[in-house]
């Protein structure tokens, strides 16, 4: 039997306000264990929440950008349930009239095509405090730094139909917040969670099958993995003639499995109702107008500018603007070095490398744009060869100077004197007649012998345009 995947993504993303949702109580991150909760955020007796109009204006910002309806009243609702983290016994969470309506998210595909999915809403609501478990055997710590928080929920249309599409609707996502500034996206830090409702049906079907939702997953490579795992589980069950419970799960890493969480409620169990402690918000057209003059230049019309203003490939333009940091940085180093191309392999490539090896931000990279863009022009002035290029930058990255410095301190320009260049080649043509003569009887690809042996004679220093061209001149003859 054929099974078709139906995947719906709800992801939370923490807005970048300096104040909570309710309160003027601090955000940031990293404080100690509940310093950072005051009676607003507690709702203690006699206590009012007031909207913070920046996160109001930030979640109107990502409707603008994905194309959304957005309502002009809009209400705060009263989610009940009991939870140790939820000190108010409720959450402040916007149910029939969310600010954000339907929208959609273009993502692309492996094979080079594109897929809408639709956006079913996105709603404010406050977070909950966490609960910690590691550091208290046999108990559970409350931290309420984090209640009151500000939540942006955005959740998707079930179009996604397998793993990866739903990783890249995640990344695409990530993208826009970030492009945006109304989160800082750090999934390691909270700033953006996931949870995925998963269920199967037999393929050409149209009735969907029993959801399941894995909650609170916390990376993309983890989003794939709970996936998979979590579709392969409901086959087998079903194939064994078992059948799916409607149920939250979690995604247990290290076992690479989901578990059994709790029944998975539906609206009523909430028992919602509006929140009597906040009016109705009322925007107009002319609010809504004018964060839409604010919106930065997106990730697909900046791609699509990549192409067009420096003559990239579609897929080179997609990893630069993927990330706006990312982006920012290739521009520094193209508008410097005069070189898009170059610019674009280097930050792509031998840049991103050092930077995902040890896990570093782009904003934070050993070398800086401006760095780069010199070292990429002494490439095209010939005052260093690109295998040579490639040790200036690991000294680069050790912190051994600028590539300038490092060239002349380790003696590493490029030998461009026909003459010196002239001499070393006639003495390898001469100390290897055996391989001259394959060369002459149509054997061509040995020249790439010589060109090695040139290279290894100046150490790596010698011209390589000038080598071959030498060497192809003096091998005709």
């Amino acid at each position: 039997m054929e099974w078709e995947t139906v995947i719906g993504l709800e992801v939370h993303v923490q807005l970048a306000t300096a104040s909570k949702l309710f309160s003027g109580t601090s955000t940031e991150f990293g404080a100690e264990p509940n310093t950072q909760a005051n009676i607003y955020d507690l709702a203690m007796p006699g206590t009012l929440p007031v909207l913070n109009k920046e996160a109001l204006k930030m979640a109107v910002k990502f409707g603008v950008a994905i194309g959304a309806e957005i309502s002009t009243t809009s209400v705060f609702d009263r989610k009940n349930y009991f939870y140790p983290d939820l000190p108010k016994g409720y959450q402040t969470s916007q149910l029939d009239f969310p600010i954000v309506g339907k929208g959609e998210l273009v993502i692309d595909m492996e094979d080079g095509t594109q897929k809408t999915i639709g956006v079913t809403r996105a709603h404010m609501e406050e977070d909950a405090g966490k609960s910690l478990h590691e550091d208290y055997p046999d108990k559970t710590g409350i931290d309420l730094n984090r209640a009151g928080t500000p939540l942006l929920e955005i959740v998707s249309e079930p179009d996604l139909r397998n793993a990866k599409e739903a990783v890249a609707y995640l990344k695409k996502m990530h993208s826009i917040i970030c492009y945006l500034t109304i989160s800082d996206g750090d999934m390691s830090q909270g700033s953006m969670r996931c949870d995925a409702n998963v269920s199967i049906r037999q393929k050409g079907s149209d009735e969907l099958g029993t959801r399941t939702e894995i909650k609170n997953i916390n990376s993309f490579r983890y989003v794939e993995k709970a996936i998979n795992i979590e579709v392969e589980r409901q086959i087998d069950l079903i194939e064994d003639g078992g059948r799916v419970v409607q149920e939250t799960r979690l995604y247990d890493a290290d076992k690479n499995e989901t578990r059994s969480m709790r029944s998975k409620e539906v609206a009523n169990d909430y028992r919602y109702f509006p929140e009597p402690d906040l009016l109705p918000i009322v925007i107009d057209t002319k609010y809504i107008e004018a964060i839409r003059e604010t919106l930065p230049e997106l990730p697909d019309v900046k791609c699509k500018r990549f192409c067009e203003q420096y003559g990239l490939s579609e897929y080179d333009a997609l990893v630069l603007t993927s990330d706006h940091a990312t982006a920012g940085y290739f521009e520094i180093v193209t508008a410097a070095s005069g070189d898009p191309k170059l610019s674009a392999n280097w930050v792509m490539g031998d840049l991103q490398a050092i930077l995902n090896k040890d896990e570093i931000a782009i904003n934070n990279s050993p070398v800086s744009a401006d760095a780069l863009a010199i070292l990429i022009s002494r490439i095209k002035d010939n005052t260093i060869s690109s295998k040579i290029a490639k040790t200036v930058f690991e000294a680069m990255v050790d912190g051994e100077g600028d590539a300038d410095s490092i060239i002349e301190s380790k003696g590493l320009k490029q030998v461009t004197d026909t003459g010196a260049i002239e001499a070393m080649v006639d003495e390898v043509i001469a100390n290897n007649p055996d391989q001259v003569e394959q060369y002459k009887s149509g054997k061509e690809q040995v020249i790439g012998f010589f060109v090695g042996q040139i290279m290894k004679a100046s150490q790596g220093k010698a011209n390589p345009g000038q080598v071959n061209k030498l060497l192809k001149e003096k091998l005709s003859n």
